[in-house]
């Protein structure tokens, strides 16, 4: 599990595509970016709306609709991106639900038309294999989207995709848990030695949403898991971990670590426009930015972030 995704035309698989394990990825090149996008979940806009959700949704051409927007947007941008991420519910349907292979088919018929270029990378949100995932449910996603967790690095810097439902409910499947524990501890083990310059993390689920003592909720991970995950990564040096899953944008940070919360391509539960964000990379900080469709089709990227890629450092 230490390679990247890319969609093409048949299916996604961090099998598929090499785009990050050629050797000169491990050293520092210069500040460079990426996409962050969050739940596009085909199904939950007519699901919220008549107060259904529990039932799949039977109609996904607003998400379709969203989802061609962001890939276009993205497609334009210039320089392009070094990959872009989806954290987490790809689709509403959950495991054994009605319309699920439907929405699966068309939003990789959607995210097909995403320039070659630019790798897909993909994380698991309760949507995908279930808010108790067993060992099926996440099979079946790997064998539709990629592995469900799995490290690549891209210009000397580690990046962790994690599969956060084995913090927030491993119940039916503890072996895996401990699998994922096992494998974390040692990918950060060897960040440490290979002293690379900045460790970053993609899960779904938040660790918190404002503060790292905030009480449980729906949309962060329980507050004993939270603490043992935040001081582990302190202690390798986490710099930020980027999800999804609240349809809001928030976050906070614990120790210099960030904990970053986009909202969402898809459905909003807030006062947010469905949209994207803008993460900058250089030698001394990441830089983020959260942008609406809209601004990013018509606009790009700030001037400010275009700046900070062109300096040598």
């Amino acid at each position: 599990m230490c390679e990247t995704v890319n969609l093409r035309v048949e299916h996604l698989s961090t099998k598929a595509s090499d785009n990050f394990l050629r050797d000169e990825e491990y050293e520092w090149k210069g500040p460079f970016y990426f996409i962050q996008g969050a739940d596009p979940q085909f199904g939950l806009m007519k699901a919220w709306a008549i107060g259904d959700c529990g039932n799949g949704g039977d109609e996904w051409g607003e998400e379709i609709k969203l989802t061609e927007q962001a890939v276009q947007a993205v497609n334009k941008l210039t320089p392009k991106p070094k990959f872009f991420v989806l954290c987490g519910d790809l689709i509403h349907g959950m495991p054994g639900t009605q319309w699920r292979k439907d929405q699966e088919q068309d939003l990789k018929k959607v995210l097909q038309n995403t320039d070659q270029d630019i790798p897909l990378v993909f994380v698991s949100g309760n949507h995908d294999i279930g808010n108790t995932p067993t060992r099926e449910t996440i099979d079946d996603y790997c064998k539709n989207w990629g592995d469900d967790y799995f490290s690549f690095w891209v210009g000397g810097v580690l990046f962790l995709v994690l599969n956060s439902q084995l913090y927030f409910d491993s119940s039916k499947c503890p072996d895996l848990r401990q699998a994922q524990d096992m494998w974390l501890n040692g990918q950060l083990a060897a960040a440490q030695e290979r002293k690379c310059k900045h460790v970053i993390v993609f899960q779904h689920i938040p660790l918190f949403l404002r503060t790292p003592e905030e009480e449980d909720d729906y949309f962060n991970l329980e507050k004993s898991v939270r603490q043992e995950i935040l001081v582990k990564f302190h202690k390798a040096g986490v710099k930020a971990v980027f999800s999804g899953h609240y349809h809001r944008n928030a976050g906070g940070s614990y120790r210099g670590l960030e904990m970053v919360v986009s909202s969402a391509i898809g459905c909003q539960l807030g006062e947010d426009e469905h949209g994207l964000r803008v993460v900058v990379v250089t030698a001394e900080k990441i830089v983020h930015r959260y942008y609406s469709l809209n601004e990013l089709s018509s606009q790009g990227i700030d001037k400010d972030l275009v700046d900070m890629l062109a300096k040598k450092n």
